[in-house]
């Protein structure tokens, strides 16, 4: 007779899925799920919110590629994770959400802390499923699949009690990891290779979708024997080494890079979109191409968002696609615009003299290892160091810059740090980024992840006051603290078993900076920059 609970099936379908971990706050009705998932070898780690669990399981998701799962209990657990359910839909993050629920019958006459899970997460997740008795295994098998598949996106799976304790004999349902879709229709390459061939001032624009196949390589390639410059949106980082000439950084929110960057596309002659989604752009980058430019697409899946035309669309994967564009390169860009372009942008973005976030960023990169991984809240201070900050390969800054929430990035870098021990990980958050999810600083001491965490403090939601000023309306809701009336973020962080100090110098910040990369515990550095320090920084 069979042993096997519909919560080791679940186990079992994660752990062939590749799951190494999951993050969550328990709950009664998931402590079945929750020892189906460790028999099956999948490590539990507990968080302060359940929103942060979801960043957690993003991050170690971007270093080792394990799938990344999630768990809430009924109710108010459930609740809790909209934000970071949203978050892993807008930016492409393949979690899988576990939730428990009671059972069909009992939830007939009995109401509390329960509402429809499903009805509450259907706009943000690719699917959603309630597990049924006898296809637990069909079930986790369609739900993994949607999720990893395509563009990778949040799946929602309602697990009642009664599955999750009752005995289960089901039939094995192995893992078929969804295939990238091959070459495009031969007329459809034959054209573009037509276009490419003629172009004289070519473009590409790369994003997440190149991210998630890990096509940098490939990218680089091209870019360098065809004589094609690159920009990348914020997530696309580091597809190509930010150092190499042809990489003109990454774009998405910065109008001061835009003053650059859009007078350039408009001299390009043929645009070449790379796994480019533009969730991540502002409005300044919808429909920016002219009729007079042929722009080419290479997408793992057609189109329907809006925000700008393609003239060939090659949906295919990059890997395969781009060998068979390969053509003679004739003479490029004779007017070495894009070269001029990159020089404008590093002069844009050249730190002043005086202290300020520049210098903070500058001073940080000039003293972590070229290898460090770092995340970004969201805020003013992410626009700028994501300009600033020159990643030499992808998934070496991580930020949310789909959703573009706050209180992702230290648990980003949690989980980053998770995945990869040995390398250097540092958190670039705002004051009130920190306060929003100051509780996973007991996380980092609890698992024992010795990040770097920089807090820029200027009391004040500086990117929220910085567009009330230039609407000008009055000064409401963005300023707080100030003299004695702010957090001691430093005497915070060793509240919370860290190492905590605040700066005002660059000196002070790269030895304590330094410093930080030997200790066996989180450091944050509380740099405390004047207000308003970032009026015309990008």
């Amino acid at each position: 007779m069979t042993t096997t609970t519909g919560a080791d099936i679940i186990g079992q379908a994660l752990a062939r899925a590749g799951a190494t971990h999951a993050f969550g706050i328990p709950g009664g009705e998931v402590l079945a799920l929750m020892q189906g998932l460790d028999t099956a070898g999948l490590q539990f780690l507990l968080v302060k919110h359940e929103n942060s669990g979801g960043f957690l399981a993003e991050g170690l998701w971007h270093t080792t590629g394990a799938l990344p799962v999630l768990v809430a209990t009924l109710g108010p657990g459930v609740a809790n994770t909209v934000n970071v359910v949203a978050n892993a839909m807008q930016d492409r993050v393949p979690l899988i959400f576990l939730t428990g629920c009671v059972d069909a019958a009992e939830a007939e006459t009995y109401t509390h802390q329960v509402f429809d899970h499903q009805a509450m997460l259907r706009p943000v997740v690719k699917g959603s499923f309630r597990l049924a008795p006898g296809a637990v295994g069909a079930g986790m098998a369609k739900a993994i699949v949607l999720a990893t598949g395509g563009q990778p996106g949040p799946v929602h799976v309602d697990v009642p009690i009664g599955v999750a304790e009752g005995l289960a004999d089901e039939p094995d349902i192995p893992f078929a990891p969804p295939t990238l879709p091959g070459l495009p229709a031969a007329a459809d390459l034959s054209a573009a290779l037509a276009a490419l061939t003629a172009a004289r001032r070519p473009l590409a624009i790369a994003g997440v979708d190149a991210v998630n196949e890990g096509a940098g390589e490939v990218i680089t390639r091209f870019c360098t024997d065809h004589a094609i410059p690159l920009i990348t949106t914020y997530k696309g980082k580091g597809l190509m080494d930010e150092a190499d000439p042809l990489c003109l950084g990454g774009a998405g929110l910065s109008p001061r890079a835009d003053r650059t960057l859009m007078p350039l596309m408009a001299k390009a002659d043929c645009i070449l979109l790379l796994g480019y989604d533009p969730i991540e752009m502002r409005i300044g980058w919808r429909n920016p191409w002219t009729p007079a430019q042929t722009v080419i697409e290479i997408a793992p899946l057609p189109r329907h968002h809006g925000m700008h035309r393609a003239d060939i669309a090659l949906i295919g994967s990059l890997a395969e696609t781009l060998p068979a564009l390969c053509h003679k390169a004739p003479s490029r860009w004779p007017d070495k615009a894009p070269t001029h372009a990159r020089t404008d942008l590093k002069m844009t973005f050249t730190p002043p003299d005086h202290w300020g976030p520049h210098q903070v960023f500058a001073t940080l990169r000039r003293v972590m290892p070229v290898e460090t991984l770092i995340t970004a809240d969201s805020g003013a201070h992410r626009i700028l160091v994501s300009q600033m900050w020159d990643c030499p390969a992808p998934r070496l800054m991580l930020q949310s810059s789909g959703l573009c929430t706050m209180a992702c990035a230290v648990p980003l870098a949690a989980g980053a740090k998770l995945g990869r021990p040995s390398a250097p990980v540092l958190a670039f958050v705002g004051d009130a980024g920190l306060e929003m999810g100051a509780g996973e600083l007991a996380t980092l001491t609890a698992h024992g992840l010795p990040i770097v965490i920089c807090v820029l403090v200027d009391d004040s939601l500086s990117l929220i006051e910085l567009k009330q000023r230039g609407t000008q309306r009055p000064n409401l809701g963005v300023d707080f603290g100030g003299p004695g009336r702010g957090t001691d973020f430093a005497a915070l962080a060793r509240a919370f078993g860290g190492h905590g100090v605040e700066v005002t110098d660059p000196e002070t910040l790269a030895r304590e900076a330094s410093d930080a990369l030997t200790r066996d515990r989180f450091t944050l550095i509380a740099a405390r920059i004047p207000r308003r320090a970032y009026d015309g920084a990008f």
